[in-house]
């Protein structure tokens, strides 16, 4: 039951996404038949249905056509991706004015082309803006105040990093250059809060992506939780044996007590059920062991029921998962679905930092925010 629902849903998405794409094709032919009046139609959509579908075709092809260039189709289909939505969002909000304007007898006709060209090459600056923006990440650093004695540390130095994604996409170029900018911080204690492999394991073991992290270099060690995206591709363990092979200690659920002074927890994520059939422990049961008296900071990908972490006497939670939106004008939506989506943020004796990640998902873009590195400087009781 659970898959026919699965492929009615799948059913409904892609006519929706086929119907939209039509739209946006449509009044792509009607603006480059105009300018272009020599352009061949059936060369025009073989080559835009070969764009809209190209993720797709680079998502599958790897599993159906062994032969086929997946990762050129996924690149290509990414960049569509950021596309698609931008013009799709312009050209509601295009069409709508020149309708409006149409029935007031204000819009000559005359002016659908030159706007037209004028919103596709803007489109395609923005779209070149967001693929460099994407790739200059930037150090965030906040200053936390925990009112619990840090057992022999007065302070401690914690690098922060959540939704890497890699894979494909983001590759292990991307993850050498986090590398090299936390090991200039110096931090005794790294964080990698979820989302680290994306749905797919094996451009990571190809690109010996483990190599890399293993010249992190931190104190008191690395520590990672799963995010949706390991149990997404449902190659979690797979995901989570490979960390660890990294050097990684990947918290499944579980506390460690960390430089004989804090204790670190680090919970499942929350799809973890959808994709297993099994739940995540809840935050009390993984706790109920420990000295509430020494501090107590909790990694979990998303920022969500932080109800239960106040209730449980959490000092600091960490998250990522909401990438900030990724694409303006969506940190608007995140925003609204989450009590806190990016930055600090303190309800009663919870303290929760949220970053926006380092890599991205689907479209290769970052417009209306940066990928960043957190660096969290805690301070302890005397």
């Amino acid at each position: 039951m659970r898959h026919n629902g699965f492929y009615i849903f799948l059913a409904i998405f892609l006519s929706i996404y086929v119907l939209l794409n039509y739209y946006v094709g449509r009044r792509g032919w009607l603006l480059f038949s105009y300018w272009f009046p020599w352009l061949d139609r059936k060369f025009y959509w073989v080559v835009f249905w070969l764009l809209a579908l190209a993720y797709l075709i680079g998502r599958l092809g790897k599993r159906f056509l062994p032969w086929l260039d997946s990762w050129g189709f996924t690149m290509l289909g990414s960049w569509w991706m950021g596309a698609f939505y931008y013009l799709l969002l312009s050209l509601i909000i295009f069409d709508l004015i020149k309708f409006v304007l149409g029935r007031m007898g204000l819009w000559p006709n005359s002016l659908t082309p030159i706007l037209g060209l004028g919103l596709f090459l803007f489109i395609v600056g923005l779209l070149v803006y967001g693929f460099y923006n994407a790739r200059q990440p930037v150090v965030r650093t906040y200053a936390v105040n925990i009112n619990k004695p840090g057992g022999q540390l007065d302070s401690l130095k914690v690098v922060m990093l959540s939704d890497l994604h890699l894979g494909r996409i983001n590759h292990k170029q991307r993850l050498e250059q986090a590398v090299r900018q936390i090991n200039t911080i110096k931090p005794d204690l790294v964080l990698l809060v979820g989302d680290i492999i994306d749905e797919d394991t094996a451009p990571f073991i190809e690109q010996k992506m483990a190599d890399a992290f293993r010249q992190l270099h931190s104190r008191y060690g690395v520590y990672a939780v799963t995010g949706n995206h390991e149990y997404i591709g449902g190659e979690a363990e797979r995901a989570v044996a490979a960390l660890r092979e990294a050097g990684i200690t990947v918290l499944r659920d579980e506390a460690v007590f960390v430089a004989n002074s804090l204790y670190l927890i680090g919970r499942e994520d929350q799809v973890k059920e959808r994709f297993t059939g099994k739940k995540r422990k809840p935050l009390a049961e993984i706790i109920k062991n420990l000295d509430r008296h020494k501090p107590m900071l909790l990694m979990d990908h998303q920022p969500r029921q932080l109800e239960e972490s106040l209730m449980a006497g959490i000092d600091l939670q960490v998250s990522g998962h909401t990438h900030r939106g990724q694409l303006w004008p969506n940190n608007y939506l995140t925003s609204r679905i989450y009590e806190v989506d990016w930055g600090y943020y303190r309800k009663g004796s919870l303290q929760v930092v949220v970053s926006s990640g380092y890599g991205t998902w689907g479209p290769p873009f970052r417009i209306g925010n940066q990928p960043e590195i957190v660096v969290l400087q805690l301070s302890f009781q005397k």
